[in-house]
């Protein structure tokens, strides 16, 4: 989870990112598992899951109130309910207008009367969690997976996060959108994720034996990070594996650089960007000048496995690589358009290749797009994620904050890749074999080759 520049702008959904140019960040991520939709490990009194007993218990107390009329609250509910009839009938609720009116206070009102008499647990009723919910809940029912409610504590490591350094395991990690589990995007070399041996598109099914599935970003990034010197137990299903991997790992003070930069024998320079955060701008303009002062006949630019992150630092960078024009525009909900341009007068002077792949989200969709746009690099790998669209986070008074979808961005032809992605221009899909048992990238020696010719 990161923070956004200035303005606040967000392009990815939140992640623990950054990685070293020789891990196992590159594989494209595979079709959507055919609904993994596992069981959970039983717990040790053979029940699948306290959530779901528990909320299976409420609804059935609730539905017995409503079916049996037993009590004034099963009264209340049951008129609740043919008010709502009536007013469909008659052309609506008000609740359109807005969420909060008279008739959700008395439902709201009624469900708390219900929950308070009947829930068989008093010591687990949770009034502040029960208000942090109602408030999730708001978000989470418009139904965008980038739109989250964040708690005064999850703000608080959000904000902390943006220093690049936290406690954690030293992964880059997503939320599948087929699974709906999360992914592990990245694996930062020398961290004890590394260690343990999780690669790149495992999915976390388990984390300390819990499930992860339907938890949103903040959720698991914080289950998974804690005190230095614990452990985290990860069950994770990896492609290929006949059976679930069950992986400790400890939690450790991770350092998580979002630049890394190499000379190659051949005079070739390669540059990696594992996610555009606050610190990245001045990382790469040392990288750039360390490459360009050694007199590189071109660049290899790494955008593989990089999620996004802030607007304004990917336009920086776009600056200094880019002829003059426009870098990307955003439209809102008004038709209202803001332009972010380029005066060239930091063109990158060398041949350029762009690596990209499945993880490539965002803000790296963005650079790759009008790097393809301007014919100013050719890109190799495979198709992007598919993220056109930018978040803005708006912290609250009282210490929480939302983050919404507020703008749709387009690359400098006008083009909208969210959802379909950017085709590179030289299709080369990784050999996760020849990496993981011969370290060997095959995209990368694929880019080395490309620009051996465009350097002759």
């Amino acid at each position: 989870m990161k923070q956004s520049g200035d303005n606040n702008y967000y392009n990815h959904e939140y992640h623990n990112n950054g990685y070293g140019g020789q891990n196992p960040y590159y594989s494209q991520p595979q079709p959507p598992l055919t609904p993994i939709q596992p069981q959970p490990p039983r717990n040790s009194n053979g029940n699948q899951g306290g959530g779901s007993f528990l909320l299976g218990l409420l609804l059935g107390v609730i539905l017995a109130v409503l079916i049996g009329g037993i009590s004034a609250a099963g009264v209340k509910i049951y008129d609740l309910v043919k008010e709502n009839d009536a007013r469909e009938v008659n052309g609506g609720s008000k609740g359109a207008e807005s969420v909060l009116n008279e008739d959700t206070e008395k439902k709201i009102a009624t469900i708390e009367e219900v929950i308070g008499e009947y829930y068989y647990k008093d010591e687990d009723i949770d009034t502040d969690l029960m208000i942090e919910g109602m408030y999730s809940g708001m978000v989470d029912a418009l139904g965008d997976p980038y739109s989250v409610y964040y708690t005064a504590e999850e703000w608080n490591l959000l904000m902390q996060d943006t220093e690049g350094i936290y406690y954690g395991i030293g992964a880059y990690i997503s939320v599948d959108p087929a699974t709906g589990l999360g992914k592990i995007n990245g694996v930062i070399p020398d961290t004890p994720a590394q260690e343990a041996g999780l690669r790149e598109n495992d999915l976390i099914y388990l984390i300390d034996g819990e499930s992860a599935q339907g938890l949103d970003l903040s959720e698991i990034v914080s289950r998974v990070k804690g005190e230095e010197g614990t452990t985290v137990r990860l069950t994770i299903y990896r492609e290929g594996e006949t059976d679930y991997l069950e992986i400790d790992v400890e939690r450790r003070k991770i350092e998580s650089p979002t630049v890394n930069y190499e000379m190659y024998d051949n005079g070739i320079g390669y540059i990696q960007i594992t996610e555009f955060d606050d610190v990245t701008t001045d990382q790469f303009t040392e990288a750039l000048a360390v490459i360009k002062g050694s007199k590189a006949k071109g660049l290899i630019l790494d955008l593989r496995g990089n999620p996004g992150g802030s607007l304004p630092v990917v336009v920086d960078i776009a600056r200094m690589i880019l002829p003059k024009g426009l870098i990307v525009y955003t439209e809102d909900k008004y038709g209202e358009r803001d332009e972010y341009t380029c005066d060239g007068q930091h063109e990158l002077n060398l041949p350029l290749v762009v690596l990209v792949n499945g993880n490539s989200a965002s803000a790296s969709e963005i650079l790759a797009g009008a790097i393809q746009d301007y014919h100013k690099g050719t890109l190799i790998g495979t198709t992007t994620f598919g993220k056109g669209i930018v978040q803005r986070v708006m912290p609250l008074s009282d210490g929480t904050a939302l983050k919404l979808t507020i703008s749709a961005y387009y690359t400098p032809n006008g083009n909208n890749i969210h959802g379909v992605g950017i085709e590179p221009d030289i299709v080369c899909e990784f050999d996760g074999e020849a990496y993981y048992e011969r370290e060997i990238d095959n995209q990368l020696q694929r880019a080395i080759q490309e620009m051996e010719k465009m350097t002759r």
